[in-house]
């Protein structure tokens, strides 16, 4: 049995404390403890994640790396590997605060178009009674069902502190276009859900595409994740589809400068960070900011997030039932897996 110390414990508590962290991150913290590099010390890195690993199967956690599906950035953290009752009493969250948070997740889950989003407006009007009728399926004596006075009772500005909440807790993002998108720990926690659910894998890293590119052909349900694109086309050309053949025209992204500055300095070892920080507004003045930009146009207003995609995107909706057998149910949460900080 491998046997821990001290410098394992502290890269133990670093992710317990500070969340998932980044790969720059999550380096700096190893380099500071053991005085190697992983950059050029990858064997040493490695062995020391396969120790941690051993140790924490025993409490049925696991140390796991994951991409950003967003951004494509690397983070690590620590996650639970069962769902029990037990599991789910280290919660802070409310059973109504859960219920929204899975509808988020199964709706970004069964967009066909891969956007990996959805509108706040969308995630505000979503119906927790929803999530009761398919997951509890209780009913009074009439035969009715029966919803829970904490789901009817859940307000507009509950939801919209909920939504505040899990970006800060980054079980959610919010995207560069404002919409609300799957957060990190999500991505680390629920891998296998995201495979059980059936959502269709990104060709190159064969992890759960909600944010990629979609293959041309409408019949085709092949997603490759955009930065997966960029780290096997480096040069403008075209793709043919690993499925069915069909050329994609790809166009590599411009070439970012280096940040001096951060190699100038050195890496900083400060908090995470996160996609909503003190200095980045909530969900409510992110709304106020967009009610006070835009008209006041009922259907505008009223508009879904599908509404608001290219005409290209939307096509993706009528695609054949064939290849639509990958949504999602409302109860594949209670059965397989529920975060522990959720």
């Amino acid at each position: 049995m491998a046997v821990l110390n001290w410098k394992h414990h502290v890269l133990i508590q670093s992710l317990l404390e500070r969340g998932p962290l980044t790969e720059k991150e999550f380096h700096t913290i190893f380099t500071g403890i053991t005085g190697h590099n992983p950059g050029t010390h990858q064997g040493k890195f490695n062995d020391y994640l396969l120790k941690i690993n051993r140790e924490l199967s025993y409490v049925q956690l696991d140390l796991r790396a994951c991409r950003d599906q967003y951004d494509g950035q690397v983070y690590y953290g620590v996650v639970n590997n069962v769902s029990d009752e037990q599991s789910k009493l280290g919660t802070k969250y409310s059973v109504p605060q859960i219920a929204f948070f899975k509808a988020i997740v199964e709706a970004i889950a069964q967009d066909v178009t891969a956007q990996g989003s959805i509108s706040n407006i969308d995630a505000l009007n979503i119906k927790l009674e929803n999530q009761v009728l398919n997951s509890l399926g209780s009913q009074s004596q009439d035969g009715s069902p029966t919803i829970p006075a904490a789901f009817r009772n859940f307000t507009m500005s509950q939801k919209e502190k909920t939504l505040d909440q899990l970006v800060q807790d980054k079980w959610l993002c919010y995207t560069e276009d404002d919409n609300i998108g799957v957060g990190v720990r999500s991505i680390l926690d629920l891998r296998s859900w995201f495979h059980n659910a059936e959502v269709p894998s990104c060709e190159v890293c064969n992890e759960a595409g909600l944010k990629a590119k979609l293959c041309p052909n409408e019949g085709c349900i092949v997603r490759i994740h955009q930065y997966c694109l960029n780290k096997r086309f480096s040069q403008r050309g075209v793709i043919v589809c690993p499925s069915c053949d069909t050329q994609w025209q790809y166009q590599p992204p411009k070439a970012e400068p280096l940040e001096l500055e951060d190699e100038a300095t050195g890496p900083m070892q400060s908090q995470p960070p996160t996609k909503l920080t003190q200095n980045q507004p909530s969900l409510r003045s992110r709304r106020k900011r967009q009610r006070v930009s835009q008209n006041d146009d009922a259907e505008t207003v009223g508009c879904s997030s599908q509404a608001s995609q290219p005409s290209s995107d939307m096509r993706r909706v009528t695609r054949s039932s064939t290849h639509l057998r990958y949504g999602v149910k409302s109860d594949v949460f209670e059965k397989r897996y529920i975060p522990v900080d959720l």
